[in-house]
This record gives structure tokens, C-alpha cells and sequence, in this order.
């Protein structure tokens, strides 16, 4: 068998893009592709967990709920009868930078796609009951309790945020925030939220596949064009931060968890810059697959950690230095010093030993078929352009990302481990089986 070649690549959006704003704000992004009788409606509000004031934590991952709730003109559920009524599909996501809707539509209900979220932009609030309220609390209360508090190891992510993050910094809480928040705020309180941030000019309206950009921008003013414009919308507060933490934090948690873990983490660079383009490659070569170091040296090679969890991924927020975080789980007998010992030294590694072109054009590899995976529908490509749009200011720098993964040297790599891997800036988070105190 050969070894990997490196990949070539000139443009990572082969597709042609289109863009305009109407007068209240809106910004509208079109990519035309006629192969097949589909569109993708997606709307990106630039709010997300990092806007929440104190005192609000959870509010933007709570309207992910409440907007699919109803709205001036759109009964209770409605909205999902409607879009899958129709052959389509729809979902929302909230993270620390931002909110996403988007429903996928055979194109010949581009209109009707167009005009629900129009309603739930400009027409939310009128229709937003206590009822409602109360109902989507008691949903995301549940939703904690699901996928955070009653699985192993569930709760890894909100405990990792305030340890990388310091008290105030808009990373320090999670998307699904303090359900005394959640609570104890008042309906008015969640009205206010909405009209703040969910406004045309706060938003980025991206529509990909059968359709034309003369088509969607003409729909684009009929729907949004009448919503009126928020003034002075506040921004989130000022993520920068001086360097890489300068003293390791630990916590350590026991629990009625399987086996042993470890999470070792560490701030980064903001995603796309190029640190982080850098670390992205990184953390392939590191905890990607079965050729990565982590796998080879630690689940084949040692054999102290568990083959099936095992790895490292960066989380891709813009707008402070994200993280990476780097995981490994005990085989049965193994303690849980010998695992962190095994885990330190290969993250050593890569500031120690350069990254050989076997793994560098693996990794990158990997990178590539991911990002083809990611844009061969409209919806990825949608949810792409929308990103870039919102957080670099023009859809058309998601071309750059896929060339500059493949841009980046054996170098770069080591360079990017010297700058943050480094033992003094590491949070690592344990769990230990055994009774909760």
C-alpha cells in the first residue's frame, strides 16, 4: 500500500454565490445549483450563548424551542406540519457564537419556506404566551437532564467551559445555561430578548440549490422587507484574551461512569485564523482514526486506552481563542495515572517530534474529504455560507478555508503544539468510577 499523497485544492466552493442586503439590514446570500429540484432556506442570527447578559444565561438556546412555538401567523406546530407536510425538513442549533434555523424544501415551496421564517422573525413575540413559555422551559429542563446530567460523562463540556474560561468571559457558560436563570425571568424578559437580537439586521438569510438570486431576493423584500430594523443592537462582550492560560487547572469527578476518562483541553486560536487552521490540522494528526498518534501509541501500541474513545477535536468558535480538547478512557486495570501519563507524553510528542509527511498528508486527507462530505448538499453548503457571511463579513471567504488546511506545513504544525500545548496552560478534567459525594 502507498503512502497518501498530499491533496491539491484551488477553491473549496466551486458553486457561485450572490449576495445583497435590503434596506432594514437583511443580509441575503443565493448559490444557484439546478442538479436537483431542491433548496435549503437558512437564516443565522448572530446571538448565541456568548450575548447572554448575566442573569439571561440559556435565553438564545431557549428560542431554538420557542420558535418553532408559533408566531403571528403560524399556529402552535404549525410551522413543522407545514414544512414536512410539504416534503421537507427543518431543524435549528444554538452555540456560543450564534443561532441557526433552516428548513430543506422541494424548490417549487421555496415561497412558503421563505415566508415561516419571515413570521417567526418579525411576528414571535405577539404570539409568545406564558403557556408557551412555561412548556419550552419544562422541554430544555429535560433536555439537561438527558443529554447532560444522566449520561456518563454528559456533564464534560459544562464543566470544561469555566475551567478554560474565565468568570465573565462570554465562553464561560454553556449554550444550555442556569435553569435558575431559565426560571426565574419573566416573560416580558424573554419578549425583550427577542426583539433585540432577533432583527433583519442581526441576521444572515442564505438560500442554496433550485432557485435564482433574482428569484430569492425579490421573495426576500416581499417577506422581510417590512420588518423593521433594531436599532443599537448590543454587541457581545469583548472575548480577547491576554495569551494561553498561564497556570493548569484541574477537577477531578466521580461518578457512576464505566471506566476512567480524561479530558485534557486547551484555548487555541479564534476559528479562522490561521493558528486554528493550523490546530485543525493538528488535532487530525493527533486524535483522528486509527492512523492518528493517539490511536497508534495508545490504544495499539501501550494498549491503556479504550480503541473506541479515543481522540482530539478543536471546537471552531470565532471569536475568542477555542479550544481543543483531548480524550481517553481507560481499558479495564489501567489507573488512571498511567492513562494521563500515556496521554501527556504523546501531546508532548508533537511539540517534540515533527510531524512526518505520512501523517501530515493523512491528515490532510481526512480534512479533505470531510469538507467535500459537508458542502455535497445544499444544506451544508447553506449553513457554510451563512457562517462566513455572519462571522468574516463575505460568504465567499468559505472558498479559502479547505486551501488553507492544505497550506499548512509540518512546521506550522509544531509551532502551533509549542504555542498551546504547553503543560502550564492545560485544564484536565477527570472522572473516576464510583458514588457521586
Amino acid at each position: 500500500m502507498t503512502s497518501p499523497s498530499a491533496p491539491v485544492a484551488t477553491t473549496g466552493y466551486p458553486w457561485p454565490i450572490e449576495t445583497t442586503r435590503l434596506a432594514n439590514g437583511l443580509r441575503v446570500v443565493v448559490s444557484e445549483d439546478r442538479t436537483a429540484p431542491v433548496v435549503c432556506v437558512n437564516l443565522w442570527y448572530d446571538v448565541g450563548s456568548r450575548h447572554e447578559p448575566p442573569g439571561q444565561t440559556g435565553f438564545a438556546h431557549l428560542f431554538e424551542h420557542l420558535m418553532f412555538e408559533g408566531s403571528q401567523h403560524v399556529k402552535k406546530t404549525e410551522h413543522m406540519k407545514l414544512v414536512q407536510g410539504n416534503g421537507g425538513s427543518l431543524n435549528a442549533t444554538t452555540n456560543p457564537d450564534r443561532t441557526n434555523y433552516f428548513e430543506t424544501m422541494p424548490s417549487e415551496h421555496l415561497e412558503l419556506a421563505l415566508w415561516l421564517e419571515a413570521d417567526r422573525m418579525g411576528g414571535l413575540v405577539p404570539a409568545l404566551t406564558q403557556e408557551t413559555l412555561d412548556n419550552q422551559r419544562e422541554v430544555v429542563k429535560n433536555e439537561r437532564r438527558q443529554r447532560y446530567e444522566n449520561v456518563p460523562y454528559g456533564d464534560a463540556w459544562l464543566r470544561l467551559l469555566p475551567l478554560l474560561y474565565p468568570e465573565g468571559h462570554p465562553y464561560h457558560h454553556s449554550t444550555i445555561g442556569s435553569m435558575e436563570d431559565l426560571n426565574g425571568a419573566a416573560l416580558d424578559t424573554f419578549k425583550a430578548f427577542h426583539q433585540q437580537y432577533y432583527a433583519p439586521n442581526n441576521a444572515v438569510l442564505t438560500v442554496v440549490g433550485d432557485t435564482s438570486a433574482a428569484e430569492v431576493f425579490a421573495l426576500a423584500e416581499k417577506y422581510f422587507g417590512a420588518i423593521a430594523t433594531v436599532p443599537d443592537i448590543p454587541a457581545a462582550p469583548d472575548g480577547s484574551l491576554p495569551g494561553p492560560a498561564t497556570e493548569a487547572v484541574r477537577e477531578s469527578v466521580t461518578a457512576k461512569v464505566p471506566a476512567a476518562r480524561i479530558y485534557l483541553s486547551h484555548r487555541t486560536f479564534p476559528f479562522g485564523t490561521a493558528g486554528y487552521d493550523a490546530v485543525t490540522v493538528l488535532s487530525m494528526v493527533l486524535g483522528s482514526g486509527r492512523g492518528s498518534r493517539l490511536y497508534q501509541r495508545l490504544a495499539d501500541g501501550a494498549r491503556i486506552a479504550q480503541p473506541d474513545y479515543i481522540g482530539a477535536y478543536g471546537v471552531d468558535l470565532a471569536h475568542a481563542p477555542a479550544p481543543l480538547i483531548i480524550t481517553a478512557t481507560a481499558k479495564d486495570g489501567v489507573s488512571l495515572e498511567t492513562l494521563e501519563a500515556g496521554l501527556a507524553e504523546v501531546v508532548q510528542s508533537l511539540i517534540d517530534e515533527p510531524v512526518t509527511d505520512d501523517e501530515l498528508n493523512r491528515a490532510k486527507a481526512l480534512l479533505t474529504t470531510a469538507w467535500w462530505r459537508g458542502v455535497s448538499t445544499v444544506g451544508g453548503r447553506a449553513d457554510l455560507l451563512g457562517r462566513y457571511a455572519t462571522q468574516f463579513g463575505d460568504p465567499a471567504t468559505a472558498a479559502d478555508r479547505l486551501p488553507k488546511w492544505l497550506a499548512v506545513t509540518s512546521d506550522d504544525v509544531t509551532e502551533a503544539a509549542r504555542q498551546v500545548l504547553r503543560p502550564e496552560s492545560r485544564v484536565t478534567l477527570t472522572y473516576v468510577p464510583g458514588e457521586p459525594s
